[in-house]
């Protein structure tokens, strides 16, 4: 009997053994071979600790990597530094531990060498107190090289005066989790760039900011990604400073939205005429042009400059956007059947 509870218990320590290392091979995506002289992390977020290294190793001249930890409570996060660019493979519970493969890529700083589309959507609610203001740049990279220009940018966004001070962006990568950075300014006068790589696969960049009451709204065009305006059903722009074929009225998309494309050319400074009031906030639509009653009067909440709220719509805008990239810029408009929200 004890010689059965001692194998028992040699068992027991050797599949323990077992779980506490995570190994497996690194490879070079852009080229279909195992990657040597990568560093990899194993990552614990946590709300007490941060962003905490548990484990640390470099992969061999195989490829082949070994962090001698065992998978800790989820969140795990594998997060892989190559050519100065971070890869994160999230690792759910239960996850196989041996074996893991971890996929990095080729950069560049030339646009022409990525193949790259890029979509820009500005969502304007404008109410009586405030312009609440959500611009999103989406990033599709259906390539096999990641797209990383620290200099100019990945992407670059205007941003008026009023919401300069503390502007931040959030970044949703490809298999990782939401982040946030602050916008570098550049040369240009309310020019501001964003370095965070588009790798292949969808990248998505969120600003939100408020401005003061208004009815102008002033946007510059930057670089060659289509830039659609989404407002409310019952708000109507108009193109004060451009040609009559600056400013294209695409149509109403189902009973809420209003949709809008600035086809003025690269760098081109626009100041948008806004008439009406409304919201594209869940439940937020006022029609005719009202405002709705204010958060002191018993109304909802006001909207204020914060991390994606674009996100509560998400789901039919990527429809939106991707939909008219797919098309080569012909309108093709759907809705999801609710919002998506990324994990925190």
């Amino acid at each position: 009997m004890s010689s059965l509870r001692f194998s028992l218990f040699a068992a027991l320590v050797s599949s323990l053994a077992a779980n506490a290392a995570i190994d497996g091979t690194i490879v070079n995506a852009t080229t279909g071979m195992p990657q040597p002289g990568v560093v990899i992390n194993l990552i614990h977020p946590s709300s007490e600790n941060g962003m905490e290294t548990l484990a640390t190793a470099k992969s061999d001249a195989q490829g082949h990597f070994k962090l001698d930890k065992d998978l800790p409570p989820p969140p795990a996060i594998l997060q892989s530094d190559y050519q100065g660019v971070q890869y994160n493979m999230v690792l759910p519970p239960g996850s196989q531990t041996s074996g893991v493969k971890v996929s990095v890529y080729d950069a560049t700083s030339k646009a022409a060498n990525a193949s790259l589309a890029l979509q820009h959507l500005i969502v304007l609610d404008p109410t009586a107190a405030n312009i609440h203001v959500s611009e999103t740049f989406l990033a599709q990279n259906t390539g096999k090289t990641t797209f990383s220009d620290p200099d100019k940018g990945s992407i670059q966004v205007y941003l008026p005066k009023e919401a300069q001070e503390g502007a931040k962006v959030t970044i949703q990568a490809p298999n990782g989790m939401p982040i946030t950075r602050s916008p570098e300014k550049t040369s240009q006068a309310g020019v501001f760039k964003v370095g965070y790589p588009i790798k292949p696969g969808e990248t998505q960049y969120n600003v939100d900011y408020t401005l003061p009451a208004s009815q102008k709204f002033n946007g510059k065009v930057l670089g060659q990604a289509k830039t659609l305006i989404v407002t409310a059903e019952s708000v109507k722009l108009s193109g004060t400073n451009l040609q009559d074929d600056g400013l294209k009225d695409l149509g109403q998309d189902g009973p809420r939205a209003h949709v809008y494309e600035v086809t003025a050319g690269a760098g081109a400074a626009y100041e948008l005429g806004i008439e009406g009031t409304g919201t594209l906030e869940a439940g937020g639509g006022s029609g005719g042009g009202e405002s709705q009653p204010s958060e002191a009067e018993g109304g909802p909440p006001q909207p204020k400059a914060g991390p994606a709220k674009l996100y509560d719509r998400l789901g039919w805008v990527l429809g939106l956007a991707f939909g008219i990239l797919a098309l080569g810029g012909a309108v093709l408009y759907r809705k999801s059947p609710g919002p998506e929200h990324p994990a925190a």
